[in-house]
């Protein structure tokens, strides 16, 4: 799915009467995850997930094209931790496939 499938879902599911509603809601959620993570470093959505920003430590990596050893700064990235709810309901969307 991708976020104009997203969009119209919102739109169905929330029974909103034109797209741009339903695109500024879920731009709004998106807004509101990342302002959430620059400020509290997680967003925790109970029976969802949570994101968590991860912090990565330097170290030493190898350029493929020359084999050349080379130092990879520490940097931060954002990591998804499946909650009960969501992992359950895709194992049983799962399961009926079968």
């Amino acid at each position: 799915m991708k976020k104009p499938d997203l969009v119209e879902k919102v739109k169905e599911l929330a029974g909103l009467e034109s797209k741009a509603a339903a695109e500024r809601a879920v731009n709004a959620v998106l807004e509101g995850i990342e302002a959430g993570l620059k400020k509290d470093g997680e967003v925790q959505l109970i029976g969802f997930g949570a994101f968590r920003v991860k912090n990565r430590p330097a170290r030493m990596g190898r350029n493929v094209a020359t084999g050349e050893k080379i130092k990879i700064q520490a940097s931060k990235t954002v990591a998804f931790k499946v909650g009960n709810g969501l992992k359950a309901s895709v194992a049983l969307k799962k399961s009926k496939k079968k």
